[in-house]
């Protein structure tokens, strides 16, 4: 690489005439490709000029004229090569990670993906995320996430870190008025449930117990009735638009006159490329992870369990 090929964002800026911080943008967005050196930004002549040549390209469109093909740009996909990373998952946990990630001295700017457990695992394979947090129970080997990486994740050798522990159960109204007390409730066709979208880990939790009880899920009260978020969820059960659903504990202590019913302690994780672990960022998330600020912050909330956080607890 020409040492001259590379420009900074102050260049950059000069020559598009924008201001540095929409430079910032354009490479937040995807729309210009970008590098880091140490902590330092920089940015490609030859994307200058292929982005320059778009821009042409989108004005000849609009006038009906055309560019020749050998002038177009090749179609840019998200820019891994950016200064940042795209992290998939849901839970709060992953924001105040990002929050770490980009101040720390070897990190960088992080993206947040809000998907679901098997859409995370699903942006990994497909390379348009580099890491993804996850919460999925295989009821046949009463264990967490590893059975789900291998086969949604194949052939790509992962490694998985233990986030925290969280404790999974019903939101009912405060008093439980209904005395709901269990999954066999989940039988009871007086009970209005709601559910959470397919894919996601809560889905997956009550998908594998209702296999487990041989409970038709066409049955119970409520189950096509969906939400994409715990706190949606409680909201419901709260407003009475349902009498209880399935969630985190984190929801219900958010949500007010709603009561909490543990069922299930689960594993949250995290999921990334092995081939990454090297990289000086994903380094850097590995540190924060065993830092004490990091659990400080986590422990402040409650609901976390924290004796594995930062723990590689799989190679797949």
């Amino acid at each position: 690489m020409r040492e001259d090929s590379s420009l900074t964002p102050e260049e950059v800026a000069n020559i598009l005439k924008i201001s540095k911080l929409t430079v910032y943008e354009m490479v937040k967005r995807g729309e210009l490709p970008a590098y880091r050196i140490g902590r330092k930004i920089r940015i490609e002549q030859k994307d200058i000029e292929a982005y320059i040549r778009q821009g042409k390209k989108s004005n000849m469109a609009e006038t009906g004229a055309t560019m020749p093909s050998d002038l177009q740009p090749p179609r840019q996909e998200y820019p891994f090569n950016a200064p940042g990373l795209v992290i998939c998952g849901q839970d709060l946990i992953l924001d105040i990670l990002c929050r770490h990630l980009e101040t720390h001295p070897q990190g960088c700017r992080a993206f947040r993906h809000n998907a679901g457990s098997f859409a995370g695992l699903l942006q990994l394979y497909h390379g348009n995320a580099d890491m993804a947090g996850i919460h999925l129970w295989d009821s046949d080997k009463d264990i967490y996430n590893i059975p789900y990486v291998r086969r949604i994740v194949p052939g790509i050798p992962t490694v998985i870190i233990h986030l925290a522990m969280r404790q999974q159960g019903f939101y009912v109204s405060q008093g439980n008025p209904l005395d709901i007390k269990g999954w066999e409730d989940l039988a009871r066709p007086e009970l209005r449930f709601i559910n959470r979208e397919p894919g996601c880990g809560t889905r997956v939790l009550l998908d594998e117990h209702l296999y487990q009880m041989k409970l038709n899920r066409h049955e119970i009260n409520g189950y096509e009735k969906e939400s994409t978020s715990h706190q949606a969820m409680a909201s419901a059960v709260a407003r009475g638009d349902a009498d209880f659903a399935l969630g985190n504990e984190k929801a219900a202590m958010m949500v007010r006159g709603i009561e909490f019913i543990p069922l299930q302690k689960e594993r949250y994780e995290l999921v990334l490329r092995k081939e990454d672990l090297h990289k000086p960022e994903f380094q850097a998330v590995m540190e924060i992870l065993a830092s004490t600020a990091f659990r400080s912050e986590l422990a402040g909330l409650g609901d976390y369990v924290l004796d594995e956080t930062g723990k590689i607890v799989a190679e797949t």
